[in-house]
């Protein structure tokens, strides 16, 4: 028995050795053989470490076939989105060869489509040029007498065109002081035609010259001249609008007016006077589709004359921001959006141009307010820096109503015998440094008969009107400085009196009146610059001494004949044919 245990024993060692034998041949190659006799727990734990070798070895062996499997699959991955890509550029190459044939096909026939509706566009167009040629050649014939007639009106700038204003301080600097005679230019587009019948217009005696008149809201005119005791704190404005605005009527006691057809008229009454006066044209229509222009009758002047000394902005430019509101809904002025407008204020232009910056600056924004910019503004002095104001005559104190008053007034005018070589009606002006107005009362006063000087002061001896037209009608020249601006009423009952203007800027006549006056001015005025004066340069009564007795006459001659020019017609009446400022207007 004892034999037979250690043979078991040397037949389990035996293989116990051989496995390892066998396990460390796996683990290590290079190794030589050992044989090695251990005890069985020597063994075991052996066995042990051999299992976890084997499998670890594995493990490696797993993970380096994987890793190299991903690889492939990348490859793979790879080498198909190239092939995709390429198909893909291949497709939409194929797809931009097509739409730029489609697309040169339809380009092609277009053209060709147009073509032909050219072809015949200009055939019917010829064909209706031709057929309104013979049309116009039988009118012609017809009535021989009968030209077209184009209205003209003046163009209006767009904001970014129009020169910016000067500020309040630099409204009375010239636009040119260089240039001492500027002219106001005065752009012009052929108005929209209006749709009339041939054969109406040739016989038609008003075809170009019908006005249409808004009929505004009675707050806007009407109901100002109901409510005149609140238009002015000093003037009694109700005696002024009597008479159609001409004012109360003067007597003749001393011989210094003709026996009819003078008033007391206010200065800032024109756009009564103008209202009224339209109210007698004799081509006014009911139809603003055949109007050539569209008056507008609101009485500007008389409404922000309320609010000039009321610092609260609000109130001068209310009733004229509602104004521009009611026209610009109009059908009449989307037509052709105001610029076939035209509007009369009665008061220079800087009563209506504030400062939009300064709300307590003088005056409103009326002519500041895009609409109005479209429109065609009558005042009585006009911007040098604005193309849509234009300046027409202050009113004056003769209001004839027949033509023979007229002429029998300039009768009387020619036969005058006059005292005094120059005259000067006006008040001084201590607060302004550049006035020279001052300057020119001292010389006046200082040439003893040879200048007559009636002082505007407290006794208000100037708003007499026999006090002006007496010192006007015994002076052959009569000094016509600036003032509050550059233009005056004195200028035009100096003109109606005869009296020869002498002028010490250009902006008071020569760029304002130029529908009125001649426009060589040299014909009617003296000019004497104010720099000359006020440095003491120009001796006015040695100037005015030194023009000859021929030119005197002739200067004298054309002052008589442009009196028609500057008067306002009784509006109660109408003249025959003497054309007034109303008629040029």
């Amino acid at each position: 028995m004892l034999s037979e245990d250690q043979n078991g024993t040397d037949t389990d060692s035996a293989k116990d050795n051989e496995d390892v034998t066998s396990n460390e041949e796996v683990k290590n190659m290079d190794e030589d053989d050992k044989p090695v006799v251990q005890s069985s727990a020597q063994d075991k734990r052996k066995e042990g470490r051999s299992t976890k070798q084997r499998k670890g070895t594995t493990a490696n062996v797993s993970e380096r076939q994987r890793d190299k499997k991903s690889e492939e699959d990348q490859e793979r991955r790879k080498e198909d989105r190239v092939v995709k890509q390429k198909e893909t550029a291949n497709d939409l190459e194929r797809q931009r060869g097509e739409n730029v044939e489609d697309q040169a096909a339809k380009r092609k026939g277009a053209a060709n489509f147009l073509e032909r509706q050219r072809g015949e566009n200009v055939e019917d167009q010829t064909a209706k040029r031709q057929e309104n040629a013979d049309v116009s050649e039988r009118q012609r014939e017809d009535n021989p007498e009968d030209q077209p007639v184009e209205k003209m009106l003046p163009a209006v700038k767009s904001r970014t065109e129009r020169p910016q204003r000067p500020r309040r301080r630099e409204r009375n600097k010239p636009a040119d002081s260089l240039n001492p005679v500027m002219e106001k230019r005065i752009e012009k587009v052929v108005a929209e035609p209006r749709r009339q019948n041939p054969v109406q217009a040739g016989s038609d005696s008003c075809s170009g010259r019908y006005i249409y008149i808004h009929n505004l809201p009675r707050k806007f005119n009407q109901d100002l001249l109901e409510n005149c005791r609140s238009l002015s704190f000093w003037t009694d404005m109700c005696e002024c609008a009597s008479n159609l605005g001409l004012g109360a009527r003067l007597s003749n006691d001393e011989k210094l007016y003709s026996n009819s057809g003078w008033f007391a008229t206010n200065q800032f009454l024109l756009e009564v006077i103008f209202h009224n006066r339209m109210k007698q044209y004799k081509c006014l229509t009911k139809d603003p589709l055949v109007a050539s222009a569209i008056y507008v009758p609101y009485y500007a002047g008389l409404d922000v004359g309320r609010y000039l000394w009321d610092p609260d902005g609000f109130m001068r430019d209310y009733d004229a921001l509602n104004l521009v509101k009611w026209l610009a809904s109009r059908p009449e002025w989307k037509r052709m959006w105001g610029r076939d407008h035209f509007l009369v204020a009665g008061r220079i232009n800087w009563d209506f141009r504030r400062d939009p910056k300064n709300e307590s600056d003088w005056g409103n924004e009326l002519l500041n307010f895009d609409e109005s910019r479209n429109m065609t503004m009558l005042v009585l002095e006009s911007s040098p820096w604005n193309y849509n104001d234009f300046a027409i005559p202050y009113p004056t104190y003769f209001h004839p109503s027949r033509d023979d008053a007229v002429f029998q007034w300039q009768n009387k005018m020619r036969r005058l015998k006059r005292r005094f070589l120059f005259s000067f009606a006006g008040a001084r002006r201590p607060g302004r440094h550049e006035s020279i107005r001052n300057e020119l009362i001292e010389q006046c006063l200082a040439s003893r008969r040879r200048c007559r000087f009636l002082e505007c002061d407290k006794t208000q001896k100037c708003h007499k009107p026999a006090n002006v037209m007496r010192l006007f009608q015994n002076s052959i020249f009569c000094l016509q400085p600036p003032g509050d601006s550059y233009t005056r009423r004195s200028i035009f009952d100096s003109i109606i009196a005869g009296c020869i203007p002498v002028f010490f800027h250009p902006g008071s006549a020569y760029v304002q009146y130029i529908w009125h006056f001649p426009r060589d001015y040299n014909k009617y005025s003296v000019m004497i610059p104010e720099s000359d004066v006020k440095t003491g340069k120009a001796n006015i009564e040695r100037i005015l001494t030194r023009v000859s007795r021929d030119r005197r006459v002739a200067m004298k001659d054309e002052i008589i004949k442009m009196i028609p020019k500057v008067i306002y017609a009784d509006p109660s009446s109408r003249l025959g044919e003497i054309e007034d400022a109303f008629d040029l207007t």
